[in-house]
Parts: structure tokens; C-alpha cells; sequence
């Protein structure tokens, strides 16, 4: 026991040696201060689309802290690890709170607040005046009735007067999505894919080309639904490769809802794919939308665990990070049941991708609780683990360990953090795990 205790105290000073060293760092030692492609930081994104926020304050909803405090939205996503955010971007859209605005001068605010709060920032085109997705990739007004070659130079101006407009106002994205869930193509029927796969590419094309012009370390996106899926993920990388795309990064969504079957039974095809697409096609990989039912905490929690733990895992470092999609976008504004946000307008206990330290504080770990929450009572007081998992490792290596025969590695380490439980502070509420939302729109 005396060993035991030895070794704890040992990890412990670890941690506190990271959260008192230079700079602004989470409880994984990684830096979260300002990310821009001219930093060439490499942080692994801890990430949040929140593109409903315009419409969100507009309508005058009040977000809240864990103590009832009103708070500016991003701010409580920043306190909580997020380091990044994902904007999408349509044409000319309408006025419908959930379906509508994000034009670019929406956008421009956003980023720029979201800059100012030193978070990173990606750009989702949708080329469309609402949702594109797999179902539905519905032209612009103004572009519908533009042949091909029109079509061409749409999607190179609107892409790059967007992007100019954000690097004037001191916005420069670090990624870019060309086009959004886009296997069945863009900009329909011009650029559906399954009529004219060359069409589709050289539309995906300008979106590159008018990117690369304002800053070519910008990393271009492509966006395909369904990560868990390899034998789609190959059908169409590889015949986009064939027709000579250019992009940078493969970016996959995985949400086990609509798979309809809990995350346990498909996180290892994810895992698996996200590798094989690294290797096969020599790209950088990230899961750029990810979401769980928001009254299922502890499902979603375990969840967004195995997926930053299946991301990280990918080899070089080219597993780049995870956006979880309206994380804020709570269910009685939204109609949206995967959020991260409860019914009185506080996050949830999986509300934000990890938690940063400050001390003389007491921290809440909502969103991934990747981490131990530590409970700083003063300078020079006790760091308190609270997790009876970590217990429970630890000892069962305990007779090895008496041997001499065992160490705790970073790599251990850093998995014993991604199964810690949260503190007494921020336990999840506790939910039966049976019941399910039957009023959802995504």
C-alpha cells in the first residue's frame, strides 16, 4: 500500500507540474492558446460546431454555468477544454432560426469572437442557401439557373470572398470543408456524383484552388457521413482519387442514433477505418461531426470517449481532433435531441471535450470527461483523483509492481485518464438508460 501511495503521489505531481507550467494548457498538457495555420500548431482539436449561436442569442436564449450564472456561450465552452470551433456557411439563406442564417456576415462574427477567445476555427461550405447533405444538395437560388461553367466560378467566389472577408476582419481558418456530407455530390443535378463524377470533382476542385490562394497551409476538408462504413469510405475515395481531387483531410462523421445500435457495437469500425483511410490514401483524418442523446449522459460521455481515444490513436499524429456537432443547441430551441446541453440551460456532463484547470478553483469536467477532474482547495493543498477506477487499475498491477516488474507508461497513463469518472463536484445526473427521445430533427 505504501508503493501504491508512492506511485500516486508521483502521478499527481505530474499533473500539477503540467498545470503550472508556461502557457495555457489542459489537463493532457496540451497547449490550448490561439492556433492559427501560421503557428503550425499541432495540438490535437478538442472541437464544437456551434453555427445555431447567432440565432441562438438572437432569439435571447440564456446560456448558464453549473451555478446558475448567466455566461457567454463560448466562454463556458472554452472554460471546458474547447479549443476550436466549425462554422457552416450558407449562400443566401432565409431567416428561419434552424434552418437559416449562417451567411457569411454571421459567420465573420462568430469567427472572430471565437479568434479572440484564442480557439481555432473551420470553415463548412455548404453551397446551398440551407442544409446539403446526402439527401438533398439543392442549388442556390441565385445559381440555379447557371450552366456548368457558371457553376464553376460560383463556387470559386463565394468560397474565397468568404475567406478574404475573414482573414480582413483577422480571421484565418486553419481547415476548410468543401462541401458538406458530399458522397452523392454537390450542387444537384449539375454536380451529383452518381450522374458525372468529373463534374463533382472539378466542382470540389475550386473550392481547393480558390482556398489555397489565401493562405496554403489552410487544410481542405472533404466530408463523407457514415465513418463507421469502410466499404463506402473506399467507393468513394477512391473513385474521387481516380478523378483527381484535391484536398488535404478526410473528415467523417459518426453518430450511432442513426445507426440506430449503441457505439459499442460500431466504434471499432471507426477506429479501424480512420487508420485504414490515413495509410491508403496518405491523409490526415478527423471526425468532424460526432453526437450522442443529450438525456443519455453517461452513454454519450463513454461514447465521446472511445471516439477522441480512436482518433488519437491513429499513427504520426494524423488523427488531428474531434467537433462535436450543436453541442449548445439545447432541445427546446433546437428540436435537436443529440445536443450536449440540458432543459435549464446549464451543459451537460458532456457538455465540452475536456476540462482546464485554474487554480484555487473547483473544476467541472463535463462534455468528454477524457480527464480527471482535480479539486484545487489552495495553492500547496492535495490533488484529489476522484476516480475509483484508477484505483482499481492501480491496484490490480499491484503484485507486479512489488516485483519491480512494472511501470506506468504515458501511454498508460493517458488511458487510465480517458476512463476516469467525474468528480463529487460534477457527477452526471443518472439516467435510464431505456429511455429514449422520439421528437428529434436533426
Amino acid at each position: 500500500m505504501k508503493y501504491l501511495n508512492q506511485l500516486r503521489q508521483i502521478f499527481i505531481s505530474c499533473l500539477a507540474f503540467v498545470m503550472i507550467g508556461s502557457g495555457e494548457r489542459d489537463l493532457c498538457g496540451e497547449d490550448v492558446t490561439q492556433a492559427t495555420p501560421s503557428t503550425q500548431q499541432v495540438a490535437f482539436a478538442k472541437d464544437a460546431d456551434i453555427s445555431w449561436l447567432s440565432q441562438m442569442e438572437a432569439t435571447g436564449y440564456q446560456f448558464l454555468d453549473v451555478d446558475g450564472a448567466a455566461k457567454d456561450c463560448l466562454q463556458l465552452l472554452k472554460d471546458r477544454g474547447i479549443n476550436s470551433i466549425r462554422l457552416r456557411v450558407f449562400v443566401n439563406p432565409s431567416s428561419d432560426k434552424v434552418s437559416g442564417h449562417c451567411d457569411k456576415d454571421e459567420t465573420i462574427a462568430i469567427a472572430v469572437r471565437a479568434k479572440n477567445m484564442g480557439m481555432r476555427v473551420m470553415v463548412d461550405f455548404h453551397y446551398s442557401d440551407s442544409w446539403a447533405g446526402p439527401a438533398h444538395q439543392a442549388k442556390p437560388a441565385l445559381w440555379k439557373n447557371h450552366s456548368f461553367k457558371q457553376l464553376l466560378d460560383d463556387v470559386y467566389s463565394h468560397t474565397h470572398d468568404v475567406l478574404i472577408s475573414l482573414q480582413r476582419a483577422g480571421v484565418t481558418p486553419e481547415w476548410v470543408q468543401i462541401g458538406n456530407e458530399i458522397p452523392a455530390g454537390v450542387l444537384w443535378p449539375d454536380g451529383r456524383s452518381e450522374n458525372n463524377w468529373s463534374r463533382f470533382v472539378q466542382l470540389l476542385n475550386k473550392g481547393y484552388d480558390a482556398t489555397k490562394p489565401v493562405d496554403d497551409r489552410i487544410k481542405v476538408i472533404i466530408h463523407i457521413d457514415q465513418g463507421n462504413d469502410s466499404d463506402r469510405l473506399k467507393w468513394f475515395f477512391d473513385t474521387i482519387e481516380q478523378h483527381h481531387a484535391k484536398f488535404d483531410v478526410v473528415g467523417m462523421f459518426y453518430y450511432p442514433f442513426w445507426l440506430k445500435s449503441d457505439f459499442s457495437e460500431t466504434i471499432s469500425d471507426i477506429a479501424d477505418n480512420l487508420k485504414e483511410v490515413m495509410s491508403r490514401y496518405d491523409k490526415d483524418v478527423m471526425v468532424v461531426e460526432v453526437g450522442g442523446e443529450y438525456q443519455l449522459e453517461q452513454n454519450t460521455y463513454n461514447m465521446l470517449v472511445a471516439v477522441i481515444a480512436a482518433v488519437k490513436d491513429v499513427p504520426g499524429n494524423r488523427g488531428l481532433g474531434v467537433f462535436y456537432w450543436e453541442p449548445q443547441g439545447e432541445k427546446s430551441w433546437s428540436g435537436y435531441g443529440l445536443n450536449a446541453w440540458r432543459l435549464d440551460g446549464k451543459p451537460s456532463s458532456v457538455g465540452c471535450v475536456s476540462c482546464r484547470v485554474t487554480a484555487m478553483t473547483n473544476v467541472w469536467t463535463p462534455f468528454l470527461g477524457i480527464l480527471p477532474v482535480i479539486d484545487i482547495a489552495s495553492i500547496g493543498s492535495s490533488i484529489r483523483l476522484s476516480s475509483m477506477r484508477w484505483m482499481r487499475r492501480i491496484s490490480s498491477s499491484s503484485a507486479a509492481s512489488r516485483r519491480g516488474k512494472a511501470s506506468i507508461s504515458l501511454t498508460r497513463i493517458e488511458n487510465f485518464t480517458l476512463g476516469l469518472a467525474v468528480s463529487r463536484f460534477a457527477r452526471p445526473r443518472v439516467f435510464d438508460e431505456r429511455q429514449s427521445v422520439t421528437d428529434r430533427s436533426c
